[in-house]
């Protein structure tokens, strides 16, 4: 199986346009264009019946206690957790790419619809809605994919995992607003192969010399 992108290189910084946050003249952060990336692949198993993608970031602190706190940073050793920023199943194997802006050109706030999407596919749950559910003025189901916005004051430069699943059944066994631990435990015994494209993004300014 391959996997690329035109959108950046595979291991490159994410350009702030595929980013739900990005930095702002001010000195501070705000929401980004929200674009998804352009993806392509080939190669895929025989056998292959359908088509899974998972974007995740594996550096997500495991504590808030000093997220987005401007009078200091959340320190690199501190443990690490995943966020799942794209969830998308029942792809078909005569697809062979998702184009940029296809399936988000933009932020929602309380989040875009799902599950049914393009192509036939599913969306699940990504993780802001579990970020946002405390905010009344955010809080929804936010299906699709949202983007990048790691905290403005994290040590560490985070990194954007997207996976390309070829699995052996038409339909994953996950259904409604279902979550990215629910695709992992579902997907496993259909997996015929995989193949991943990443990228790293971070907000702090220290980090990137703005």
């Amino acid at each position: 199986m391959k996997l690329w992108s035109n959108s950046w290189a595979n291991g490159d910084r994410i350009p702030a346009r595929y980013a739900a946050g990005r930095l702002d003249a001010a000195g501070g952060v705000g929401f980004s264009d929200n674009v998804n990336p352009h993806l392509a692949w080939s190669d895929l198993p025989t056998g292959t019946r359908s088509l899974v993608l998972i974007c995740h970031d594996f550096d997500v602190p495991s504590r808030g206690d000093d997220v987005n706190q401007a009078d200091r940073e959340v320190p690199a050793d501190l443990p690490r957790v995943d966020f799942f920023h794209w969830l998308l199943v029942d792809l078909p194997p005569s697809l062979t790419q998702i184009a940029e802006g296809e399936f988000s050109n933009g932020f929602t706030p309380r989040g875009k619809p799902g599950p049914a999407t393009l192509h036939g596919a599913r969306h699940g749950l990504n993780d802001y809605t579990g970020w946002f559910a405390a905010n009344p003025d955010m809080a929804g189901q936010y299906f699709g994919y949202d983007g990048p916005f790691p905290p403005f004051n994290d040590s560490l430069v985070h990194h954007y995992v997207f996976t390309l699943y070829a699995l052996s059944v038409e339909r994953l066994g996950v259904e409604g607003a279902f979550t990215g631990a629910q695709v992992r435990q579902a997907l496993t015994p259909h997996v015929l192969g995989e193949v991943m494209h990443s990228g790293t993004y971070t907000l702090n300014r220290r980090l990137v010399g703005a």
